[in-house]
C-alpha cells in the first residue's frame, strides 16, 4: 500500500491520477515563469490531473563556472510565491544547504533533495524536521534498494510526508539508463515515486562545459513509466527549451505536454485496470 501524500491543496500515492510535477528548469524571468505556470494549470485541470509548479530559484550543481544558476533565494522565493498567488498552484523548489531550508519552508508547499545531495544525512534530517513534504531524488549512483536508507532517515524524525523521484542511472560517460524495474522496487517501501522524464533523458557534461540531452525520447520513456505504474511524472517544461538558459536540450516544449500527458493518463488508467472515459 503506498501512502498518500498532500501537498497544498491536492494528494497523491494511489497511482491514480498521477500527479504532475512541472515548469522550467530554472527561474530565467517572471514573464517565462508566469506564462508556464498558466498554461501548465489550464493542460492539467483541463486533463484532470493534479499539478505542482517546479522550478529552482538556484541551480548550484551546474557544469561550469560559468552556467546560468537562476536569480538567487530571495528574488526566486518572491517569483514562486507569486506563482502561488496568481494561479493558486502549489509549488516546489531545490533547496541546497540547511540554511536554505527555513525561508524555503516559509514559501514552497513542498522541498526538493537534488539527486546529488540525497545522501547528505543532516540536510535529509533537516528538510524532515520541517515536517513538509519533501521530495527525494534518487541519486544517479544509486540502486533502487538504496533509497530503504534516505526513507529510514528521513523518517527518523517523524515525518513521513516524503516521495521518491527516479531520475535515471549513470551509465559509462555522459550517459544515464532507466532501469524500470527499479520503478516497483522503490514503490515496495510504501512511498509515492514519482518519474522524472526529462533529467531520465540528461546526457551530464556531455557538451562539454554544460549538458545535453534527448528530449526526443521523452514520450517512449514516459509511457514505459505509465504503464509499470508511478504516482506521477515530473517533467521539466520551457516555451522554447532550445532557448532556454539551463537544461534546454533535454527540457520539453510547452507546446507538446498536453498530447504527452493525455496519453499518460489513459496508459494509467489501463495499467490500473480503470475504464477510460473520452
Amino acid at each position: 500500500m503506498t501512502k498518500e501524500i498532500s501537498i497544498g491543496k491536492l494528494s497523491f500515492g494511489s497511482g491514480l491520477p498521477p500527479v504532475v510535477i512541472a515548469g522550467p528548469c530554472v527561474i530565467e524571468s517572471e514573464e517565462i515563469t508566469f506564462h508556464t505556470a498558466s498554461e501548465l494549470k489550464k493542460i492539467c485541470a483541463g486533463l484532470g490531473l493534479p499539478l505542482v509548479f517546479k522550478s529552482s530559484f538556484d541551480k548550484a550543481n551546474r557544469s561550469s563556472l560559468s552556467s546560468f544558476r537562476g536569480p538567487g533565494i530571495d528574488r526566486g522565493l518572491r517569483t514562486l510565491s507569486d506563482v502561488k498567488e496568481k494561479f493558486g498552484i502549489p509549488v516546489i523548489s531545490d533547496i541546497h544547504s540547511i540554511r536554505e531550508i527555513e525561508p524555503a519552508a516559509e514559501v514552497l508547499d513542498a522541498l526538493q533533495v537534488p539527486a546529488f545531495l540525497c545522501r547528505q544525512t543532516d540536510l535529509i534530517l533537516a528538510a524532515s524536521e520541517t515536517d513538509k513534504p519533501v521530495n527525494v531524488k534518487k541519486g544517479q549512483f544509486l540502486a533502487p534498494w538504496d533509497v530503504k536508507n534516505i526513507i529510514d532517515k528521513f523518517t527518523s524524525t517523524g515525518n513521513t510526508n516524503l516521495f521518491i523521484t527516479e531520475r535515471g542511472t549513470s551509465f559509462g560517460y555522459n550517459n544515464l539508463v532507466v532501469d524500470f524495474r527499479g520503478l516497483p522496487l522503490m514503490r515496495a517501501f510504501g512511498y509515492p515515486v514519482i518519474f522524472d522524464v526529462t533529467h531520465s533523458l540528461q546526457l551530464p557534461g556531455g557538451q562539454g562545459s554544460r549538458s545535453g540531452g534527448q528530449r526526443e525520447f521523452a514520450g517512449p520513456l514516459a509511457r514505459a513509466a505509465a504503464a509499470v505504474g508511478v504516482d506521477g511524472l515530473f517533467m521539466e517544461v520551457h516555451p522554447d527549451p532550445d532557448k532556454a538558459l539551463c537544461d534546454g536540450p533535454n527540457m520539453l516544449r510547452l507546446g507538446d505536454v498536453l498530447p504527452l500527458l493525455k496519453t499518460i493518463r489513459d496508459i494509467a488508467a489501463v495499467a490500473a485496470g480503470k475504464e477510460l472515459r473520452d
